[in-house]
């Protein structure tokens, strides 16, 4: 029994081995069959992947590479724009260059044309005199041998029979060199300034030495003139202003000759009307506030103002001086605006002439700078802006300007010319200027009493507010050529002795009228 049960034991261990060899043989192979089927999957995700990866690396790539492109392109773009405008400038200083290239050869064709017939004049002037000096040694022979006059007595005849032949051909010179400038530059000055003219149109204003403070009410008043007075004294004394205080409803009136004090006075007026307490101490920061913002004021017209005509480069003191100029008048007219429009003028005529624009406008405007401190400062207002733009070192051609522009020396340049028409052209401006009747009336008496004076005048004519002076010579004592040469006396004595804005005709009339102009 334990025999069998022994080889019945060893027999279920030998089956269990063999059945438990092959249960795990199989469970190895199932297992082995799962591992391949796992990495199969694996295999296939990572290709899937891989794929996904190239496939989005390839786009990532593309849209860098569009991107790349788009930037080259705006960059290409953006220097093609500056290529252009580059070209653009160029092409525009090319036109500019061509321009002022007619312009300097026309120049230099006129200048030729003219040397050509000053050396023509010469020529003749050289012969007229060789024939001249021929004819006083025939006719101081012939006197001599024939009349038996001495030297002297000879020398004399001849010298007045030859200042009467020169004098004729003076006339008739004169004569001929108006004509021939009439019929060449009359026309192109009339052109030039007419253009100007229209091109700067300029309102104009009437200025006063009075000013208006509007009151809420009539009991301001009171509070104004203060105990006994004392509000109204501090006022006045510390602005150097009349207050005019009458029966004038809800206005007080400000008197004075300084348009800038007068300006003030109103500003601290007006500040402690709007504050309400109005006693010295209050009066004194008030004026004291108007000053700073007076100040401030001035210098932001200033800078406006060479913002407006395209200047630059100004000093800032001087920039000032033509804010104050807001506040000058001369003849009623305001400075700062009869500066603004001959500078326009200047500039105008200087483009048309091919000359420096900008240049131009910076004389016209500095041209009365020196009517700024003229009250302040001894001297002339041409003085004192010479001495104004000496020492802030401006231009010399804006210098010459300013020195020039009333004939007190001689122009040096073109824009000198130009800045002294186009003041008179401002000036001469239907209501540009106030006078006083007395200064009228003088003036035509001037007038009148320059032309009678001369020999051979019946008798004269002021006409046209005093822009024409008329001469009715006697016709027995003056002959046609004779009275060209009068013409042209009168008006150089018009020039010498008499001072007046705009241009001043002379008419000498007979058989033929022979005019001139004094400029």
């Amino acid at each position: 029994m334990n025999a069998l049960s022994m080889i019945l034991a060893v027999i279920a261990i030998v089956v269990g081995i063999i059945v438990g060899y092959f249960v795990r043989k199989m469970s190895f192979e199932r297992q082995l069959d799962q591992a391949h089927n796992s990495a199969e999957g694996i295999i296939a995700n990572a290709k899937k992947e891989a794929e996904t990866a190239k496939k989005e690396a390839i786009l990532e790539a593309k849209e860098e590479s569009h991107q790349y492109r788009e930037n080259v392109e705006d960059e290409l773009k953006n220097r093609r724009a500056e290529v252009q405008k580059q070209e653009d400038r160029l092409l525009q200083r090319e036109t500019t260059l061509d321009r002022k290239d007619n312009s300097i050869e026309n120049r230099e064709n006129a200048l030729g044309e003219r040397e050509h017939k000053l050396d023509e004049q010469e020529e003749q002037i050289q012969t007229d005199q060789q024939q001249v000096t021929k004819l006083i040694e025939q006719r101081e022979t012939e006197l001599q041998h024939v009349a038996e006059m001495s030297r002297d007595d000879a020398k004399e005849e001849i010298l007045t029979e030859t200042k009467e032949q020169l004098g004729h051909e003076r006339e008739v010179l004169i004569r001929d060199s108006e004509q021939e400038a009439a019929a060449t530059a009359d026309k192109k000055a009339k052109d030039l300034i007419v253009s100007a003219i229209q091109r700067s149109a300029a309102d104009m204003v009437s200025e006063t030495t009075v000013s208006v403070v509007t009151l809420p009410n009539d009991d301001m008043k009171g509070r104004i003139i203060g105990r006994e007075g004392r509000n109204i004294r501090t006022l006045e004394t510390l602005t150097g202003i009349d207050l005019i205080i009458d029966d004038t409803p809800e206005a007080v009136v400000l008197s004075g000759f300084d348009p800038i004090r007068r300006e003030i006075a109103r500003m601290a007026l007006e500040k402690l009307i709007q504050d309400g307490r109005i006693h010295p101490a209050r009066i004194e920061e008030a004026v004291i506030k108007a000053q700073k913002d007076m100040d401030q004021q001035l210098r932001e017209v200033g800078e406006q103002t060479v913002f407006d005509l395209g200047i630059h480069s100004i000093h800032p003191d001087l920039i000032k001086i033509i804010g104050r100029m807001k506040y000058r008048t001369s003849y009623g007219q305001n400075v700062l605006n009869h500066s603004i429009e001959v500078a326009k003028i200047a500039g105008i005529l200087a483009a048309e002439l091919g000359e420096d624009v900008t240049l131009a406008k910076r004389a016209g405007l500095l041209h009365d700078i020196g009517k700024a401190v003229d009250h302040e400062v001894e001297g002339s207002h041409v003085e004192l802006g010479v001495e104004l733009t000496t020492k802030y070192k401006e231009n010399p051609v804006v210098i010459n300007a300013i020195a020039s522009h009333h004939g007190d020396v001689a122009p040096e340049y073109i824009i000198s010319v130009l800045v002294a028409t186009a003041d008179a052209i401002s000036g001469a401006r239907p209501g540009a200027r106030s006078e006083s009747l007395e200064n009228y009336i003088q003036r035509l008496k001037q007038l009148e009493a320059i032309a009678n004076k001369h020999h051979g005048v019946d008798h004269s004519f002021a006409i046209q507010a005093g822009r024409e002076v008329r001469v009715i010579v006697k016709p027995k004592m003056i002959s046609d050529l004779q009275a060209a040469t009068l013409s042209h006396d009168i008006k150089n004595e018009i020039e010498d002795e008499l001072e007046y804005p705009g241009h001043i005709k002379v008419t000498v009339i007979r058989e033929v009228r022979s005019v001139d102009y004094a400029k």
